[in-house]
């Protein structure tokens, strides 16, 4: 499954927030330097969604604020 996020890097706390058009804001506390905001993004999606790490990567929108990741079931 594919799901647009929009990416909030250096937030005070980490959170996912469905969104009503089907997307998510994600709030990480990682800079958007060296992949870090990415990585960050990966491991709470994972989270949120119960899955493993290694199941979630951005596919679009690698150094945007605005990204598509893939989540395998």
């Amino acid at each position: 499954m594919r799901v647009q996020v929009k990416v909030h890097p250096r937030s005070r706390r980490e959170q996912v927030v469905a969104q009503p058009d089907g997307s998510f804001k994600v709030d990480v506390k990682a800079p958007p330097a060296d992949g870090e905001a990415n990585a960050a993004v990966c491991a709470v999606l994972a989270e949120y969604f119960k899955k493993p790490k290694s199941a979630v990567r951005v596919v679009l929108g690698g150094t945007n604020s605005r990204k598509v990741v893939e989540i395998e079931d």
